[in-house]
């Protein structure tokens, strides 16, 4: 992990990619500390959302609201605050080898709905700079180059620059340049899954 790299860090990184000065806090009053200051949260976030990254997710068990939903289901439960998207499986059990549930619950804003008695979630979050590895730190820094290289140089050649490091050409939908070497990386951490049951595969044996 790249337990040294902070939200200045990177930026300060991102800027001095673009040829511009690095930065000594958010609060120097410079037009580079409340660009990347403005923009750093989002920009970060949008990335860790754009692949389902090893490191950036969780699994809670959700808290009960005093409320009852209006509808045929039991129970309301308070999603989690720092997800980043909607939970990507949601359980009944929080024991080893437990499966998702595919029915019976359904989000509602930052609520979810079920008759279920107990409900866990995986989701993905947003992840403190400390937690990510080195080379999603990296990838962010060119996403943040990229973004904001135009305001920061007016330099509209360099922002496509960065865009092209970072994500690849507009062939790719977003899916090249450092982006495929990240993920590449980063599913070397992930197990392999295979296809357990499948009804057509049932059927044929």
């Amino acid at each position: 992990m790249a337990s040294g790299d902070t939200k200045l860090s990177i930026c300060s990184d991102a800027l001095i990619m673009l040829g511009a000065a690095p930065l000594s806090s958010f609060s120097e009053g410079t037009d580079s500390a409340q660009i990347t200051d403005r923009l750093y949260d989002d920009i970060r976030d949008t990335t860790l959302g754009m692949y389902p990254w090893s490191f950036s997710f969780k699994k809670i068990q959700l808290n009960r609201t005093n409320n009852t939903p209006v509808n045929e289901f039991k129970y309301e439960y308070q999603l989690p605050g720092d997800r980043i998207n909607n939970v990507m499986a949601v359980f009944n059990s929080g024991t080893s080898g437990a499966r998702p549930i595919q029915y019976g619950w359904e989000i509602i804003g930052d609520k979810l709905i079920s008759s279920q008695e107990k409900i866990y979630v995986d989701y993905q979050y947003s992840t403190p700079e400390g937690e990510m590895p080195t080379y999603f730190v990296q990838l962010l820094k060119y996403m943040m180059a990229w973004n904001i290289s135009e305001t920061v140089t007016d330099q509209i050649t360099k922002a496509d620059y960065f865009k092209v490091l970072a994500v690849g050409s507009p062939q790719e939908s977003m899916r090249g340049g450092f982006f495929r070497v990240a993920t590449s990386i980063d599913g070397r951490n992930k197990q392999l899954e295979a296809i357990e049951d499948f009804s057509l595969i049932s059927v044929r044996g």
